[in-house]
């Protein structure tokens, strides 16, 4: 009878990760005791076998070459399913140390402003979702991605409704809501593959959970992608845009439809397909909406922002074997968008813009379609794994078009990754070419650089802490870095030690 209670209240609403109760919990509060899984799911079932992550590595390899165990996010039986309410709390002690810690005008004079380099962040994260399988083998199910967003500061009200200065620490919180990240449904067999649609991770995303990228050694902290130094200090040195895009939110975020095939002798293709760069249920949203075609409809093919694209399709192939003690994995993408047209106005040029208060508009330049290419490789052999992603063409930044007669891109990041027991460790090196401010096309272009080093230890299952310092260094000709305007010529440089302690379910 107790084993049929708990089996009820996992259907009807149990969290799939560890409850610390000392005595068995009543099931109609949807509690449930057992071992400790794999902690948070953004991605579950992100592959044509219906697991977290593909498990072509040998025990030899080491636990690298597969992401995580495999099947510890359970496969349902068929005609059952399997409910959960995965999440993640994490708090951050970091000291960052920036060139923009002390404010400057455009002509580089002192304003006054100065941040205090030591900071403690806190955010949360919850992963609601549920697979299924029927009686005659479909798998099938949803996720969604819910989290903590903070609005501005308390420095952005200096003059509230008391008539002081700085907002009390309780006052200030109702910036701090609660967002959707993802929210996708999803269909899948052995012999016809995985379909995905909603706001979802694209082919790059779920071919790269964290392996080419080598973003799998710091406890889920960030690194070069939202890292600690990159959103708790001055963001013009430190916030490096991720061009190479797994994982990224300029990736997920919009709706689109995905697949991925079976494997057939280690590979397997992708393809997605996205109408525009958001959620179509934007053009009827409260307050803005689209009453009719206009700036505030997401699909708007032509109008007022030539840096709008669309019609996103992407196609891909991965490799992934296994010789021996050797794991190898490997990919190839290849992804275009069409633009929008400027019609509300007329073509300028970038030298005209250059001339004018501020270096103009970049809304009045025209744009090349969005095209690029990426490739990955990782190896992995006794715990190590050394991996690098490549990203160039047509694309300026993370997913931006690039100014017609702008530089392509050329992007690299290596790493390499030690796992054993419950240590992890790794260093990491980034380097982006690409054109920057599309007001300085034919002038100049931008170098960006990023280095990070540091690790992980797991202290009991959901219970990890971290430690990482990263550098960054941003450069472009005729431009002031750490204040993002075009002018005298400064480079911007960041660096910084976070401390992280995370608990995940």
């Amino acid at each position: 009878m107790r084993k049929l209670l708990l089996a009820s209240a996992a259907i009807l609403g149990a969290t799939g990760g560890l409850a610390l109760a000392q005595t068995t919990p009543n099931p109609s509060q949807g509690q449930l005791i057992g071992p400790y899984g794999s902690g948070p799911a953004a991605n579950n079932n992100n592959n044509a076998w219906g697991i977290a992550n593909t498990p072509t590595g040998s025990v030899a390899a080491g636990p690298l070459s597969t992401i995580y165990a495999p099947n510890v996010i359970a496969v349902p039986v068929p005609g059952t399913i399997v409910i959960r309410l995965n999440g993640r709390v994490e708090t951050d002690f970091a000291g960052v140390w920036t060139s923009a810690d002390t404010s400057q005008n455009a002509e580089g004079k002192p304003t006054g402003y100065k941040v205090n380099p030591l900071g403690i962040g806190a955010y949360m994260r919850l992963y609601p979702g549920f697979d299924g399988v029927s009686s005659n083998g479909l798998r099938y199910g949803a996720a969604v991605e819910l989290r903590q967003n903070f609005g501005a500061a308390d420095r952005q009200f200096p003059n509230n409704a008391t008539g002081g200065g700085s907002l009390s620490a309780s006052a200030m919180d109702f910036n701090q809501t609660v967002y959707v990240r993802r929210a996708f449904g999803y269909a899948a067999s052995d012999q016809v593959g995985l379909l995905r649609v909603g706001t979802t991770d694209g082919v790059i995303g779920l071919f790269d959970p964290c392996i080419f990228t080598s973003q799998c050694w710091d406890a889920g902290q960030g690194n070069f992608n939202g890292g600690g130094i990159e959103v708790q200090g001055p963001g013009n040195p430190t916030a490096i845009p991720f061009v190479w895009l797994a994982q990224a939110g300029a990736e997920y975020d919009n709706a689109k439809i995905v697949y991925l095939s079976p494997q057939l002798y280690g590979f397997d293709v992708g393809m997605q397909y996205a109408p525009s760069m958001g959620n179509t249920f934007q053009n009827g949203g409260a307050g803005v909406g689209c009453g009719q075609a206009g700036p505030t409809c997401i699909s708007v093919t032509s109008g007022n922002d030539p840096t709008r694209w669309f019609n996103q399709v992407g196609i891909g192939v991965r490799y992934q074997h296994n010789f021996g003690a050797v794991d190898l994995k490997a990919y190839g993408f290849y992804e275009t968008a069409g633009k929008e047209t400027l019609t509300t106005a007329a073509y300028s040029t970038p030298a005209a813009q250059r001339k004018l208060a501020g270096g103009g508009s970049a809304l009045l330049l025209p744009y090349d379609n969005l095209n690029f290419y990426k490739a990955g490789v990782a190896l992995t052999a006794f715990n190590t794994t050394l991996a690098a992603d490549y990203i160039g063409g047509a694309v300026n930044g993370q997913l931006t078009m690039r100014p017609q007669g702008g530089t392509s891109m050329n992007a690299v990041v290596t790493g390499l990754t030690y796992a054993n027991g419950p240590i992890t460790a790794g260093v990491e090196v980034g380097l982006i070419y690409d054109q920057g401010l599309p007001q300085l096309t034919g002038l100049t272009q931008r170098r960006q650089e990023e280095f990070a080093i540091g690790g992980a230890y797991k202290i009991a299952p959901g219970f990890q802490v971290a430690a990482e310092y990263n550098y960054t260094y941003r450069y472009q000709g005729g431009v002031n870095a750490n204040t993002g305007l075009i002018g005298t010529t400064q480079a911007a440089k960041g660096q910084g030690v976070v401390l992280m302690s995370a608990w995940t379910w």
